[in-house]
C-alpha cells in the first residue's frame, strides 16, 4: 500500500468526482476554499497525463471554481498553479491543480500574481 497523501483519501474529503480525478479542499488553505484537482491514477507530473485525464482536470477545476463562486460572493478572481517538480515547490509526488480563491484586498498588491513565486520577478513595469 502506497503512502501518498492523494492515492489514500477518504470518502469524506472528496468534494466532486470524475471517473479520472477528484476534488479536494487544501490540508493547508492559502484562502478560504483552496481546493486541489487531482488524478486518481498516481502520477508526479501534470504532463504525464492521459489526454483523458487532462481533459477532467479542466472540467473538475472549472466545475469547482463555478461552486465557489455561487457560494461566496467575496470571490473576485483566482490563481491556479501546480508545482511540477521538487524545484518548483512541489512536496506531494502526486500530480495536483491547486484552485485558490482570490478576494479584494487579501494582498496589498495583486500585480503579479503567480510571477510572485521568485520574489524579485513578481514586479515589472
Amino acid at each position: 500500500m502506497t503512502t501518498c497523501p492523494f492515492c489514500n483519501l477518504e470518502d469524506d474529503q472528496v468534494l466532486l468526482s470524475n471517473s479520472t480525478a477528484v476534488v479536494i479542499r487544501d490540508g493547508f488553505p492559502v484562502t478560504e476554499g483552496h481546493s486541489l484537482v487531482i488524478p486518481r491514477r498516481h502520477i508526479e507530473s501534470l504532463f504525464d497525463l492521459t489526454e483523458e485525464e487532462f481533459q477532467d482536470l479542466g472540467e473538475l477545476s472549472s466545475d469547482v471554481r463555478r461552486r465557489l463562486l455561487d457560494s461566496d460572493d467575496t470571490i473576485e478572481g483566482f490563481n491556479i498553479g501546480v508545482n511540477d517538480g521538487t524545484v518548483a515547490g512541489q512536496t506531494v509526488p502526486h500530480c495536483h491543480v491547486h484552485i485558490i480563491p482570490r478576494r479584494a484586498g487579501d494582498v496589498a498588491n495583486p500585480r503579479g500574481g503567480v510571477r510572485h513565486v521568485i520574489p524579485s520577478k513578481g514586479n515589472y513595469p
